[in-house]
């Protein structure tokens, strides 16, 4: 096959990409570049697109004898990750800006352009595995269960899995840092990328009010009505936050306040203890079935709430784009804007994705 693989400038996609090429497929890299004002080095592992790291894709597809292109994707990558990140945190919710980017930025705009030049398929590195069942794509998490992204993929749509390669997904993080070492990739030790990557700093509250200002508000106990403080927005909270929340006096308890939840409409921050975050009921729209095969019926499954943790087995009922999921054991820290991802356990290893939904709201 033609195959594209994005090259990020780290070890993974350059493994991916070297193992296409072993496959015997004819591949050309391309190294996407997201930010208008991309920084020159890297600080660590915080950040990524940087002009550091298309020199080391750029290297790595040197090595590999491919075709190296870069593509410029900042305009797209604002406009659909950044502002709406932005956005869901004005509105009191809590995204996860990488579903985001895999959804709209690698496997819609990337895709789409990919299809139109003649290219099969798009590989990358990420930790999931992919197979077809009966004619469909069946998603599942990767082999290497602390490195398992099949969360953040789990927004994709059939046709979009249809032309995807993970070629990582049989893979431990170990085995692939030696093969680059092996292979002679200048970036076999390079850290992973973690945080946000358009927000090298790891700042979020700063980010976000240098976007929208200060939005005074007050700090509300939610089982009295008692007013604790005040802040400058509710974008700088997220609900199970225990840090930083600018309350001086302590709880009559002595234990620690957590944010229950966020009202940006009249500003208010409720705060209350530990008690107070369990969750066994969430509600969801959006849904998405990566395998083309929509819940007809209650479903037992394993649901996940945050790209690592946030897991447990849940009852999970579909009407219409609908999801209502009953979880067996409570979960904390569950925010509207997270995204809920319904697993069937596999006998073999590798939990099989079966759809995913953007929370609306919890009980």
């Amino acid at each position: 096959m033609r195959v594209l693989a994005a090259m990020s400038g780290g070890v993974d996609s350059a493994v991916a990409a070297a193992r296409a090429v072993d496959a015997g497929h004819d591949v050309v890299g391309v190294h996407l570049a997201l930010s208008a004002k991309p920084g020159t080095l890297r600080t660590g592992s915080r950040g990524c697109c940087t002009i550091e790291d298309s020199h080391d894709a750029r290297r790595a597809a040197d090595i590999l004898g491919i075709p190296f292109y870069i593509w410029d994707f900042a305009e797209r990558f604002t406009e659909e990750v950044v502002e709406t990140f932005v956005g869901e945190y004005a509105a009191g919710r809590t995204p996860n800006p990488c579903v985001t980017c895999n959804e709209k930025i690698k496997f819609e705009a990337l895709l789409e352009k990919a299809m139109a030049l003649g290219f099969d398929a798009v590989a990358t590195g990420h930790y999931a595995r992919l197979s077809v069942v009966d004619g469909v794509p069946e998603l599942r998490r990767s082999a290497d269960s602390g490195k398992d992204q099949s969360y953040v993929l789990a927004s994709l749509t059939p046709e979009q899995l249809s032309h995807a390669m993970f070629p990582l997904g049989g893979s431990w993080k170990t085995q692939v840092r030696a093969e680059a070492e092996r292979r002679g990739l200048s970036v076999a030790n390079k850290p992973d990328s973690h945080d946000i990557c358009f927000i090298p700093d790891g700042d979020t509250k700063k980010f976000l009010e240098n976007r929208l200002g200060q939005r005074p508000g007050e700090l509300v106990d939610a089982e009295t009505g008692a007013v604790l403080g005040r802040h400058t927005g509710v974008h700088g909270f997220t609900v199970g936050q225990r840090k930083g929340l600018g309350i001086d006096a302590p709880a009559p308890d002595g234990r620690p306040r957590y944010v229950l939840s966020l009202e940006p409409v009249s500003g208010s921050v409720k705060v209350g203890s530990v008690a107070g975050l369990g969750v066994k009921v969430i509600e969801a729209d959006r849904a998405i079935w990566p395998s083309g095969r929509p819940l007809t019926e209650p479903t037992e499954c394993v649901v996940q709430v945050r790209a690592h943790g946030g897991i447990v087995d849940a009852v999970a009922e579909v009407d219409d784009d609908t999801m209502t999921v009953h979880l067996r054991e409570p979960l904390r820290g569950v925010a509207p804007g997270q995204v809920v991802v319904l697993y069937r356990p596999d006998s073999e290893g590798g939990d099989v994705v079966l759809g995913s939904a953007k929370i609306s709201g919890t009980r």
